[in-house]
Parts: structure tokens; sequence; C-alpha cells
């Protein structure tokens, strides 16, 4: 199975995905359980990568750059999501350095009047070999470049 993004309304910067909050990401008070929203992040993540060839297809990655592990994953909490239905899940990168991506991201009701969550989300491109960190192939650093906030750049560090 291969999962879609579909686009909520436009974000200025990054890429905001639609996506489905089902009956069984609830917990016992009708709200999204808050594992839930780091799950909604990744699937977004992983989707925008996937529709640019960087994934997995039978245990094994489309692209060098498939290969990569989260380090830190942080979420602060606004408000509950309630019930099921739609939201946006809107993210962006935030620094992109030698071997590491850090992104940042929001969800949002789908008109962005309502914060449910923010947080960050580190990733680092491993060797498939040692599992040490290496660096980002140029054609993982240009994908990675349409979801740039505004005024940052790609670094030279870790």
């Amino acid at each position: 199975m291969t999962d879609t993004v579909t686009a909520a309304p436009r974000a200025s910067y990054g890429f905001a995905a639609s996506a489905y909050v089902h009956f069984d990401d609830l917990d016992q008070f009708g709200m999204l359980h808050n594992t839930r929203h780091a799950v909604l992040v990744e699937r977004a993540i992983v989707a925008w990568w996937g529709e640019r060839g960087v994934s997995f297809a039978d245990g094994r990655p489309s692209s060098p750059d498939a290969f990569s592990a989260v380090r830190d994953f942080a979420i602060t909490y606004h408000a509950p999501i309630r019930g099921t239905g739609e939201i946006a899940v809107h993210f962006w990168i935030e620094r992109l350095g030698r071997t590491s991506l850090e992104y940042r991201f929001r969800l949002t009701s789908l008109d962005r009047a309502t914060l449910y969550a923010e947080g960050r989300r580190l990733a680092v491109r491993l060797d498939p070999a040692t599992l040490a960190p290496t660096a980002w192939t140029d054609r993982g650093r240009e994908i990675a470049a349409a979801l740039t906030a505004p005024g940052r750049r790609a670094e030279d560090s870790a």
C-alpha cells in the first residue's frame, strides 16, 4: 500500500498535507491520542519524499537518502483534536546539515485557524553498512531544498 500526499490549503513555504484522523486514532475521551500526532507527521513526510522517488520498496531503499533514522522528536500540544476528520500537517525544513535534516511541523485545522500541536523532527542519514552518519546526496539536497523555510539555507554542519 502506498500513501499519497493530498495537499491541504497551500502553505507559503514547506508543504501542507491533508491527514485523516480515524476512529481508532482516538483515546477514551474522543480526542486524538497523543502518540498519533507523531504518526500523522511521519506519514505526511514519508509520503512527500516517496512521491519524489525516495522510499522503500520490498524492504530496500529506492535512493541512498531513504536510509535515515529519527534522532530526536519533540512536540508541544496546544489544543485537542476532537473526533474524526481531516486536519492539516504543515511541515518544512528548518535546517539541512551535512548529515542531518531538521523539520519543523504544525498540526492545524484545515483552515489553519486552530493550532493543535507543533514541534520538530531531526533525521540523520545513515550509511547502510556501518549505520554511521553520512552525507546527504546532491539529489537528496536538491529535493529537500523545496521544503526549506524562507531565510534558511543548507549548512555544512552535521
